[in-house]
């Protein structure tokens, strides 16, 4: 019902009186009313005026059938799932492997959400929060080749000079404004399902404690009030023809773009790996995932699930 009064507020050039929309669904003004209410909590601007009724000033409210208005894949999110809250997205998809190839899990918030090494995300209202899921036919050790490809998608969707931290950081500046958790579950040879969780700071404009110096947002960027359904369509679009570039043949074909928008090549770094600690300068990112760390030794060549990478121009 929700959706569509939605529809019918989106559809008007101006003000929807709530009798009208009463007529038209045959429900009470009240429940127009209750409706209107459970709209705006969920992220929509909508003004009202007596005698003249609603009109919508922002409709950004997190339901499948938003994203699915600018989405344009195939497989990626052919099962949206959209949650008012869960601990994570990623554990939300894990719980739930019997889903479907390419299902997209959203939430409004996330009471745990995890970057690398457990590290928190602190994800509230405002921004986009979600998971894909996956179940290529590969090798567990060509896995680092889809966090390339989010990472990408990413960058293309947001643009306003958006780059990649490696391996899983989006920056604008140098302030983070998205990062991308890729999880999997596999037997040796084979995995069982991969998930892809990406969160995005949309429409922050405060951030807590330190934060407040390595966090931006879309709108702290750009001034503009992005709606998240677009955003997080708009990445799907930019992440699967990117994916199935990789099933045909890894990331070799957009290593190149990657390694364009990667701040982190060129970069003084310090890598944490088997118990030990080296520094030295980024010189390249590899179609397996791996970078190359020029040290006084020599080159050290290191697999990104090894490395927490941390460059030394201003953010950490």
């Amino acid at each position: 019902m929700r959706q569509k009064i939605l529809d019918i507020l989106r559809s008007s050039d101006g003000y929807v009186s709530g009798e009208e929309i009463s007529r038209r669904l045959s429900i009470s003004r009240t429940a127009v009313w209750k409706h209107i209410n459970a709209l705006r909590s969920g992220g929509c601007e909508i003004s009202s005026v007596t005698n003249k009724g609603y009109r919508l000033e922002r409709g950004d409210i997190l339901a499948p059938d938003e994203i699915r208005r600018f989405l344009k894949t195939k497989l990626i999110g052919s099962n949206i799932v959209c949650l008012a809250e869960t601990d994570s997205t990623n554990n939300e998809c894990k719980r739930q492997p019997q889903l479907s190839d390419g299902t997209v899990i959203a939430a409004e918030r996330q009471s745990n959400g995890r970057g690398r090494r457990g590290n928190a995300w602190i994800s509230p209202n405002g921004g986009a929060w979600f998971s894909i899921l996956l179940k290529p036919a590969i090798s567990p050790r060509y896995v680092s080749g889809i966090t390339l490809a989010a990472g990408l998608a990413v960058c293309r969707a947001i643009g306003c000079g958006a780059k990649i931290k490696y391996p899983n950081d989006i920056v604008i500046g140098t302030k983070k404004v998205c990062g991308i958790l890729t999880e999997l579950s596999a037997e040796e040879n084979e995995v069982n399902y991969v998930v892809c969780g990406i969160g995005v700071n949309i429409s922050q404009t405060e951030f807590p404690g330190q934060l407040s110096e390595r966090a931006t947002s879309v709108l702290a960027e750009t001034g503009e009030n992005v709606d998240r359904t677009e955003m997080i369509a708009r990445i799907l679009n930019e992440f699967e023809p990117l994916y199935y570039e990789f099933l045909q043949s890894g990331a070799e074909g957009y290593i190149d773009e990657y390694r364009r928008h990667c701040v982190t090549i060129g970069s003084e770094v310090t890598a944490a790996y088997g118990g030990k600690s080296i520094r030295g300068v980024c010189t390249g990112v590899n179609a397996d995932g791996s970078i190359d760390i020029k040290t006084e030794e020599g080159t050290v060549n290191i697999n990104s699930g090894e490395v927490s990478v941390r460059g030394i121009y201003g953010y950490v």
